[in-house]
């Protein structure tokens, strides 16, 4: 990982609550990134959570199938496992 991206996650973990993760992002990010980072994020909560559709996803929110079948990749497929990991978290099930 370069140096530069590990400055930012170190930058990220100091933001304590969401106003700060508000004027951090919004400094860092085009308003642009920041609805393309919160689309995706919205899609892994339905995929994985409300386990909705690719269809029925799109037809509520409008995002387009590409960005769905990406989060839907990642979600099932990828040795990151980000999205996993936050959304057992925040729904408290174990990993």
């Amino acid at each position: 990982m370069l140096e530069t991206e590990t400055s930012l996650y170190q930058a990220i973990l100091q933001l304590k609550t969401t106003e700060e993760c508000t004027a951090f992002f919004h400094d860092l990010c085009t308003p642009a990134e920041i609805t393309a980072m919160s689309e995706r994020w919205r899609v892994a909560q339905l995929l994985d959570y409300q386990k909705l559709s690719y269809r029925q996803i799109h037809e509520k929110t409008h995002i387009s199938l590409a960005t769905i079948g990406r989060v839907a990749r990642f979600l099932t497929q990828e040795s990151y496992q980000g999205y996993k990991l936050v959304l057992d978290r925040l729904f408290r099930r174990s990993p």
